[in-house]
């Protein structure tokens, strides 16, 4: 993922922040989920940090982009202190959540998808949960860690529709839902094929037949 990844509208708001929170809220209301405010709230701030491209992308003078979550994930076990393995762990799965919550598309035809990416996503939040725990910031920010480790698949339904939202598309690319739903079983991209006509049916029962 070392190229910058397209936007394909731009649309102006006043408070960023406020928009991400607005959305996020009517989302999860409307999807029904379950979400700890406390999450939902990392969520809107880490929306509203790597909406600025320098957040985000990383530039250390021979390269610009996003590093692999592999390689980020060597940076992590090489740390040579706590601290810094759980500033890479943290740095994984905002990552995996913000790419696969807003540019699922791009990881198409690519070597890895988003199945690949939640596994990452959670993964890295869970150990980090794990990591901080009992120390003066995992007061604060443990049991957040938890709940979007335990919660990774259905933030990215909530961001997918956010992002929509934002784009104001109504077209589905039926195929690339399908895959999605296949690789993740996604609630959401059930929902869209069944709008659309498509009933899914589950592993389980295509084996019995």
């Amino acid at each position: 993922m070392g190229n910058r990844l397209n936007h394909d509208r731009v649309m102006p708001v006043h408070n960023l922040r406020d928009y991400f929170r607005t959305s996020i809220d009517d989302v999860i209301a409307k999807q029904g989920v379950d979400l700890d405010p406390h999450a939902a709230h990392y969520v809107v701030n880490l929306l509203t940090l790597y909406s600025r491209s320098e957040e985000f992308y990383e530039d250390d003078g021979d390269s610009y982009g996003v590093k692999p979550l592999a390689l980020m994930l060597a940076d992590a076990a090489d740390a040579p202190n706590v601290e810094q393995r759980s500033q890479y762990l943290q740095r994984i799965g905002d990552v995996a959540l913000f790419v696969s919550g807003f540019f699922i598309e791009s990881l198409a035809n690519k070597a890895v998808d988003v199945d690949y990416y939640i596994h990452m996503g959670e993964n890295a939040y869970g150990s980090l949960s794990d990591e901080v725990r009992g120390t003066f910031r995992g007061n604060a920010f443990a049991d957040i860690y938890k709940e979007l480790a335990s919660n990774f698949q259905m933030l990215i339904d909530v961001l997918n529709e956010v992002r929509d939202g934002a784009r104001k598309e109504s077209d589905v690319d039926l195929l690339r839902t399908y895959e999605i739903w296949l690789k993740t079983g996604s609630r959401r991209a059930a929902i869209l094929l069944r709008q659309q006509g498509v009933v899914p049916i589950s592993a389980a029962k295509r084996l019995r037949h």
